[in-house]
């Protein structure tokens, strides 16, 4: 078996799930959550844990098993405590601010970049230099982080774009003089 899918899922006060046809739903404080369940992988669910099983014990199912745990309990924490990601900003011009429900980014560029925030996450833009995002959806939140990043990453020489709060550039030295 799969030594993260043998771990029992703890399951907070207020939140409820439940399986129905091969769906897993999570309703909590924060929202509701469902996700579609491989055949071979059943969970049981008691008052305050949750036991993922498999239905056929082979290499894929256990695998399954792994993945289906770290997803059900992602639910779980999403949906009762909710998650968040920190991005920063580097670069002298560079900078974001928050407009409805997208946000607009000067990086450099000749025009400023307009990003659209998916159903379900939201921003804060602190200092025009960190932009908070959150969401309870764990997956979707890494996503769109991703997907920030992506418009100007980290160059290596000034650290200049966008990267992750508690990401670490490794930086290059430049060019240098010779005589």
């Amino acid at each position: 078996m799969s030594r993260v899918g043998k771990k029992p899922i703890q399951v907070p006060e207020k939140t409820m799930v439940s399986v129905k046809d091969g769906m897993v739903t999570v309703q909590g404080k924060n929202g509701k959550l469902t996700h579609s369940m491989h055949p071979a992988i059943d969970l049981k669910i008691e008052k305050d844990r949750i036991d993922v099983t498999m239905k056929i014990d082979d290499r894929k199912t256990r695998a399954l098993q792994g993945m289906t745990r770290s997803i059900v309990a992602s639910m779980v924490k999403g949906v009762s405590k909710g998650y968040e990601r920190v991005l920063e900003i580097n670069g002298i011009g560079y900078r974001a601010e928050s407009k409805g429900k997208s946000l607009l980014f000067n990086l450099g560029f000749s025009h400023p970049v307009s990003f659209p925030l998916p159903e379900g996450i939201t921003a804060a833009v602190e200092k025009n230099n960190v932009v908070k995002l959150a969401g309870i959806d764990k997956h979707l939140l890494g996503q769109t982080a991703a997907r920030i990043r992506q418009l100007r990453p980290p160059e290596p020489y000034k650290g200049k774009g966008i990267k992750y709060a508690e990401e670490h550039i490794q930086r290059k030295a430049g060019k240098t003089g010779t005589k």
